[in-house]
């Protein structure tokens, strides 16, 4: 288990919540076509034939809505880039410069040393910039 100022953050936990950030983008693709799939793509089907009243709303847009706000899916991923969106924004620019190299930036070629070095810090900082970002995710989340 890995130390924070939280507490202790799984090893499995960790890595996960770093795959969600180098996935952000794809994430964010995710939740568009999900959104543009229920608005666009969903047929009004009747399926009381035995009478009596629907618990499904009859006007689309309620329709829609409804759709949208119980997809189990899509608010999972909606929390996520939220989460992570709100934890960038409220990054020093040094550490949003890290984000962008070491997890947005396609392809990949460079390692931590690398990275450290662009940024004119030590390797050592590097991580442990890396360990906050993640922990405050984790946190917001409500990760353990």
């Amino acid at each position: 288990m890995i130390e924070s100022p939280i507490g202790k953050l799984k090893g499995a936990t960790f890595k996960y919540i770093e795959s969600e950030l180098y996935g952000y983008g794809d994430t964010l693709r995710e939740i568009a076509f999900l959104r543009k799939n229920l608005i666009y793509c969903s047929p009004h089907d009747d399926e009381n034939t035995g009478g009596g009243r629907r618990n499904i709303p009859d006007r689309p847009t309620e329709r829609i809505a409804t759709k949208l706000t119980v997809h189990k899916k899509l608010r999972r991923l909606e929390e996520l880039a939220d989460t992570i969106e709100h934890v960038y924004v409220l990054l020093e620019p040094e550490k949003q410069r890290l984000v962008k190299l070491k997890y947005w930036t396609k392809p990949q070629c460079k390692t931590w040393d690398g990275i450290a070095e662009e940024l004119h810090i030590t390797k050592r900082t590097a991580l442990r910039w890396r360990d906050g970002i993640v922990y405050a995710i984790a946190e917001r989340l409500g990760e353990r």
